[in-house]
């Protein structure tokens, strides 16, 4: 900026120095807003410790419970709140495999904490399991109930082509199932003023994810869901909390490798165990009770708030999902044909 044209800003802003003043305010509040949120998401993801497990009764003769805890995710719940002092209710239909996970923890504890195993298949709406369920956790001190179960679609189909009873299966594990256990959960909780209940959730509920429907709209509800029943028991010293994650190697996700952006179910539950109560990548964005704990899934869920575009993210989602069923699809021929 030479000297003339200096000269005439400054001479405009003489002459008219509340819009500057105004507009100057404003930035400064804008740039001092984003500053603090940016490094409240640092701090919660990578420096500070959450709420530790003993709140909720580790070492004191509490119980976890975890549903779908057969396989991945939900099996590396029960294993790491065994190890971290609970006692464990291991949930799922498959009983040789919840007996491998049991000896497990029985093995990683020395045998001083105690399993049980209850079987039950969440697709099936079988009153007489859930209510063999409800008498069986009214008997237990539950400090921590972790819904795990979830079911997605065999591979991404447009809804309008989707099997019927695909989608009952899709609402009954995700949606009835989180809602009947922990409304069977809650009033011991209520009652004993602590309590700590994870939903597992996904980024499929924040991004609505087409050829995933019903599956993307399930998460979703689990997301408002939690945020309701968090404010409902926050008094009564319970934590409800959704967790928001990308993807993690599971059966579910069909994923076999790691990376950055990609955990281990053990990095994953580690993380998620050691941030209770926080936000991290969730942070500012208008979902209270939801967490993004793993630090390249905080970093991208942040990113998605600051820069916005869920049009585009959304359009981008059906593109990424057109192309896992175009290989899916191939796949199934070569081994038909293999066949």
């Amino acid at each position: 900026m030479d000297a003339t044209a200096l000269k005439v800003w400054l001479d405009h802003v003489n002459n008219c120095p509340w819009p500057y003043a105004l507009l100057l305010s404003l930035g400064a509040l804008t740039f001092a807003r984003f500053t603090f949120k940016t490094l409240v998401v640092f701090f919660q993801t990578f420096i500070l410790s959450g709420t530790h497990l003993k709140k909720f009764g580790a070492k004191k003769g509490a119980w976890a419970v975890v549903t779908g805890a057969s396989d991945g995710i939900g099996r590396e719940f029960a294993i790491q709140l065994g190890s971290a002092g609970f006692n464990v209710l291991l949930i799922a239909r498959n009983a040789k495999m919840l007996n491998d996970v049991a000896v497990e923890i029985a093995t990683k504890t020395k045998s001083t904490v105690e399993t049980k195993i209850y079987l039950i298949d969440f697709a099936q709406s079988d009153n007489f399991k859930y209510d063999g369920l409800k008498a069986l956790l009214q008997t237990l001190d539950v400090g921590v109930l972790v819904n795990n179960v979830g079911k997605s679609h065999t591979m991404p189909t447009y809804f309008a082509e989707t099997v019927e009873q695909e989608n009952a299966d899709i609402v009954a594990i995700n949606v009835n199932a989180t809602i009947r256990v922990t409304h069977a959960v809650l009033p011991g909780m209520i009652q004993r003023k602590r309590g700590l209940v994870l939903n597992l959730g996904s980024f499929a509920g924040l991004v609505p994810s087409p050829m995933l429907a019903t599956y993307s709209g399930t998460k979703a509800f689990l997301e408002t869901f939690t945020s309701a029943i968090a404010e409902e028991v926050r008094s009564d010293g319970i934590v409800v909390q959704y967790l928001n994650t990308y993807f993690v190697v599971s059966k579910m996700s069909k994923i076999r490798r790691t990376s950055a952006l990609i955990p281990s179910p053990t990095s994953y539950v580690r993380t998620c165990l050691s941030k209770i109560g926080f936000s991290c990548g969730a942070a500012f964005t208008g979902r209270p009770g939801t967490v993004t704990a793993f630090w390249s899934h905080a970093l991208l869920d942040y990113a998605m708030h600051v820069v916005g575009w869920k049009t585009r993210l959304i359009a981008y989602t059906h593109s990424l999902h057109k192309d896992i069923r175009r290989r899916a699809l191939k796949k199934r021929e070569r081994d038909a044909k293999k066949e």
